[in-house]
């Protein structure tokens, strides 16, 4: 898990942001950003930089290699007080409460602003970069690509596909974006994977899901990771969340991934209440209702 680093905001002074910035803009070019290139890249004095370097790395935002040369690389908690600072610049947050959720690819943080929001810094890359990197499109035209990268992109997917769906798809209202970070609405409800639903409810929650689906898919995106992890019930209805890896309906792979979708839904709503939810489910059947915006109910597609 990243450390929240909302509690070394305060202790940063302008020229810290400097030299995290210029080693941000030497990451573009190498992993490893050459101590040499760091005035260039940060507008400060070589004396300035080694003593920001010092206040960087006894905060752990910076970390140093010295192999071949001494190269500077973010941590991820520098690349954090990076958006931290635009997002209190531009007056979206007024500061870091708990921590929501931590996953594999995200940390999500409660930040106060004119009401609580939801902060989710992205990680996608930090910890399995390599398989990261073969796993995502928005990589495959990069030779050099960093979990910097891996990750910005991410956000920035994202909160396109935020933009583009809310409102006409349960999804977070999007409010700000900035590197790797979002910032967004609470969610509502509770994970589907721990949601306890009476038999009578089952079949309903499942559709509710699917005409989401639906509405995404004719607002031109495929989600392209739907599972029982990704969706939250609530009173109000269902809401979709994690769209980093959402597609264009003019994708290649759209049509499979939206399939794929649907399957993965179908599959744990059968493993998980086999009494309301038939084998006999024709899932293909289902995926091409949802894109053509046919789709009413999974009980037309079922032979039981």
């Amino acid at each position: 898990m990243v450390r929240n680093v909302a509690g070394v905001m305060a202790d940063l002074e302008p020229e810290d942001f400097y030299l995290l910035s210029g080693i941000e803009q030497g990451m573009r070019f190498s992993r490893w950003v050459n101590r040499e290139k760091l005035p260039e890249y940060s507008g400060l004095t070589p004396e300035e930089v080694e003593y920001r370097l010092d206040r960087c790395m006894k905060r752990d935002l910076v970390v140093r290699k010295t192999i071949q040369y001494e190269g500077y690389q973010l941590e991820f908690e520098g690349y954090d007080a990076l958006a931290l600072r635009a997002f209190s610049e531009r007056d979206t947050i007024r500061g870091v409460g708990a921590s929501l959720g931590v996953g594999k690819e995200s940390d999500v943080y409660e930040v106060q602003s004119y009401k609580p929001l939801a902060l989710k810094f992205h990680r996608e890359g930090y910890t399995n970069f390599r398989k990261v990197s073969r796993g995502r499109d928005y990589t495959a035209d990069r030779h050099h690509v960093s979990w910097l990268y891996t990750a910005r992109k991410a956000a920035e997917r994202e909160y396109e596909a935020l933009e583009t769906l809310f409102p006409r798809v349960s999804v977070p209202r999007p409010v700000d974006h900035n590197r790797h970070a979002i910032v967004m609405d609470k969610l509502e409800g509770v994970e589907l994977a721990r949601t306890k639903l009476d038999s009578t409810q089952v079949v309903g929650v499942l559709d509710l899901v699917l005409r989401e689906v639906a509405t995404a898919y004719e607002e031109g995106f495929v989600h392209a990771d739907m599972s029982e992890y990704n969706v939250a019930v609530s009173e109000r209805g269902v809401t979709i969340f994690d769209w980093p890896q959402a597609v264009p309906t003019d994708h290649d792979n759209a049509r499979e991934l939206l399939e794929r979708d649907v399957s993965n839904l179908v599959r744990y709503f059968r493993r998980k209440h086999p009494a309301e939810v038939s084998d006999s489910i024709d899932v293909p059947a289902v995926a091409a209702a949802v894109a053509d915006s046919s789709f009413e109910t999974v009980r037309a597609f079922s032979e039981g």
